[in-house]
């Protein structure tokens, strides 16, 4: 691990590690300037930021509203080396408790469970370029709010200038890479695509008849139709909107399954009928992340995280 602390064994314990420390430890001030890149380009479905500050003073507020949050990380699939940088695809599991008013409203004092995967790319023991989806739709369903209404409540609120993501507000970032030619990355990404060009017989032929898959609103699957049944709603929201994978990593290592990580989206209009009710006609930008692990009967397990507030709040931004 040259140029990363000698403490990291590799490059998933340093992730593991150092979300730990600034989040459960609260090393928020020393830890986040160790991590962070001053000029750290963070990307969110709810929008774009710029530098450590603003991430530091974002972390500190969720923290804030949800002190006693563990954040579990489930697997990191990354790609890289030291010497150029590693990009990391980083999924997690987080239990919270609504403790404090804050960005989801006056605190109910529930508990929720949330997932949230993120791309980052790090060198030199710096995090300076990523990509974060939180399951907002999970968050506000457990709170008690359905997540359109949840989403018109804070629609005029938003800076168009960096808000939601979408691809005219992106800048580039230091990191220039797209992942790894491993195989297990490019069936995922295969299979996405072939799903989004509305071949959808291939669910049956290349998901496990017993697959178990994680969509957002907190969405746990079991066996095809389900998989079927989400990937048919997105896409018949958005019938004539473009798929474009932008990241692709394939991962093997011992005591593991294959696994594999896409980041991709979806850009274009709200013109169908499908999970978003209505066709509106907004132009709508889905960002999406999904990691995949397979087995010898095919894909056994999937994760699949967009934001449902931010794509309501671009639907609902439009209808004005």
């Amino acid at each position: 691990m040259r140029g990363f602390d000698n403490k990291f064994a590799d490059f998933p314990d340093y992730i593991l590690g150092i979300t730990k420390e600034i989040w459960e430890d609260r090393g928020l001030g020393a830890r986040m300037k160790d991590y962070y890149h001053p000029d750290v380009i963070v990307r969110t479905p709810a929008g774009i930021g710029f530098g450590e500050p603003a991430m530091t003073a974002a972390t500190m507020a969720t923290v804030h509203e949800f002190p006693d949050r563990k954040l579990l990380g489930e697997d990191v699939i990354w790609s890289g080396t030291p010497e150029v940088g590693m990009l990391s695809s980083h999924r997690i599991l987080s239990t919270a408790t609504h403790v404090c008013d804050g960005q989801f409203g006056p605190a109910t004092g529930r508990k929720i469970t949330l997932r949230a995967i993120a791309d980052c790319y790090a060198k030199n023991n710096m995090i300076s370029d990523e990509w974060l989806i939180r399951d907002n739709g999970a968050i506000v369903r457990q709170l008690g709010y359905d997540p359109k209404d949840w989403a018109q409540a804070r629609v005029a609120s938003l800076d168009p200038e960096t808000q939601p993501f979408r691809p005219e507000v992106d800048v580039q970032g230091p990191y220039t890479g797209s992942g790894n030619d491993n195989q297990w990355g490019q069936a995922f990404g295969m299979l996405l695509t072939r799903i989004m060009e509305a071949e959808f017989s291939v669910i049956p032929d290349q998901y496990d008849r017993a697959v178990q898959a994680e969509f957002p609103g907190g969405q746990t699957v079991h066996g095809t139709d389900g998989v079927d049944a989400f990937w048919l709603g997105l896409r018949s929201a958005f019938p004539s909107a473009k798929f474009e994978i932008h990241h692709q990593i394939g991962l093997e290592d011992p005591m593991m399954p294959p696994r594999a990580a896409v980041r991709w989206s979806l850009t274009g209009q709200h013109d169908g009928w499908g999970a978003f009710g209505t066709p509106s006609g907004a132009d709508v930008h889905v960002m999406g992340i999904s990691h995949a692990e397979f087995g010898p009967r095919g894909l056994r397990r999937e994760w699949t995280l967009y934001d449902e507030t931010a794509i309501w709040m671009q639907i609902l931004a439009h209808q004005g």
